[in-house]
């Protein structure tokens, strides 16, 4: 198996990124055994130790596992990986970009109309300002993109907060860097700009939160975040 030699400082997360592409794209099947440590380390040239920390991440990933006899196996990553190997997917090529993007829309339009909801329905009184203030903050469409882009994930970040829904946070950490291994500007061609412009629809769905309408905050919710989805061809299967 042939590697890239590796150049960088941080030499792990390179060795790491290699062998992830490695495993997402087939070229190490599940099942199959890693190299050995030291012939990691000879097809890297890198020392040992980096080897070690990279086949630990794999390990944590849900990548691999560490077999009887030090032996380290790979996993078959459909069913036992996690969302945050989402950029990694796309960078692979083992799914094709176009319906991991869909499919992140998806899951992100889900997640946010039932946490709008939940918003109205939990929130206390600071929450509710949160996401009052975030809404007044919202941006106009022609500011930087950096900027609006920080103003939006702000706003749900408000709105996921007061939802009092752990999971539902972490999932918006990991999607969002989903979005930005992909490419923010990517996705803001396919759809995502058209959201970010209709300020007003942000500043209603936070007067329904605030107002505790728990129903037409979910359905406005779901609306404006269809827009990506729409965007985009149902994946065929």
């Amino acid at each position: 198996m042939e590697f890239i030699v590796v150049t960088r400082t941080a030499v792990s997360d390179e060795v790491f990124g290699q062998l992830v592409d490695a495993i997402l794209a087939g070229r190490i099947a599940p099942e199959d055994a890693l190299p050995g440590e030291r012939e990691l380390a000879e097809s890297f040239q890198v020392n040992r130790h980096a080897v070690r920390e990279a086949v630990k991440r794999l390990q944590q990933s849900g990548l691999v596992r560490v077999t009887q006899g030090g032996k380290t196996r790979v996993l078959d990553w459909r069913t036992n990986a996690g969302l945050d190997i989402l950029s990694s997917l796309a960078r692979s090529g083992a799914v094709p970009a176009q319906r991991i993007l869909r499919d992140i829309a998806v899951m992100r339009r889900s997640i946010a109309a039932d946490a709008a909801r939940l918003c109205a329905r939990r929130a206390d009184d600071v929450q509710l300002e949160a996401v009052r203030a975030a809404a007044d903050a919202y941006p106009d469409p022609t500011e930087e993109f950096d900027t609006v882009v920080a103003a939006d994930i702000a706003f749900w970040v408000a709105i996921l907060d007061g939802s009092g829904n752990l999971a539902y946070r972490l999932g918006l950490n990991t999607l969002v860097a989903g979005y930005f291994g992909i490419g923010m500007e990517r996705i803001a061609e396919l759809g995502l700009g058209k959201e970010y412009v209709d300020r007003d629809a942000h500043q209603r769905l936070a007067g329904h939160i605030t107002a505790r309408a728990a129903d037409a905050a979910y359905d406005l919710a779901y609306t404006l975040l269809s827009g990506l989805v729409d965007a985009q061809e149902e994946p065929s299967e």
